[in-house]
């Protein structure tokens, strides 16, 4: 369970907070979005701030969590077209990954995949591969340990790239593409709106030793 504990806390966290990534097929965004937009920087960050702080890790595995703001132009599963409503990334201590998103499922509110790997590297400053080897797949119909979704979980093959630096605060574009074990196919194109990044870094505590007297 620990493995899957990063996509759990995004899977919470994407569904509670508000949409950050507008639909991708030309809808005009709802009026919550556009009063969003419109308001000063500071009640915007109030608002990250907020959703970002229901994300308490319960596990000292999560070691980064970032949200971004932004667009889908394409965003694919298993050959069906869905808009994004929020895009995140997750690092777990162990060194696993995770490219989440909540996709815009008007029949599914709980509607998440999540690609992941464990074996990524920089080349460039600005320039994040990710090897991904799995597919965490998240739905309303999933059953719930301790209040969180259990993924499915589809061994797969693909990448991800990613544009940007969290230590700068900016991610302009994330790709992905995988094909899962039975041939379904994912694929994502996420293109930032210029917003800074909301992240969380978190320190693992050391264990808690306990005396039985």
């Amino acid at each position: 369970m620990r493995l899957c504990w990063p996509i759990f806390a995004a899977a919470v966290f994407l569904t509670a907070a508000p949409s950050m990534a507008e639909p991708s097929h030309g809808n005009p965004r709802p009026a919550r979005d556009q009063n969003l937009q419109q308001s000063p920087p500071d009640a915007r960050a109030a608002v990250a701030e907020d959703a970002a702080n229901e994300l308490k890790p319960q596990e000292p595995d999560t070691d980064l969590f970032a949200l971004m703001s932004g667009t889908c132009p394409r965003l694919k599963v298993a050959g069906r077209d869905f808009a994004c409503r929020s895009v995140a990334y997750a690092h777990s201590a162990g060194g696993r990954a995770y490219f989440t998103i909540a996709l815009d499922d008007p029949a599914d509110h709980s509607h998440i995949i999540s690609f992941s790997g464990e074996n990524a590297h920089r080349s460039q400053e600005n320039l994040y591969e990710l090897t991904v080897d799995r597919m965490l797949l998240n739905s309303k119909n999933r059953p719930k340990v301790d209040g969180l979704p259990v993924p499915v979980v589809e061994l797969s093959a693909g990448t991800c790239t990613q544009l940007g630096n969290f230590a700068a605060g900016q991610v302009s574009s994330i790709a992905c593409t995988a094909t899962d074990k039975n041939g379904k196919k994912y694929e994502l194109q996420f293109v930032s709106d210029g917003s800074p990044i909301t992240l969380r870094r978190v320190r693992p505590s050391p264990p808690t030793i306990r005396q039985h007297i």
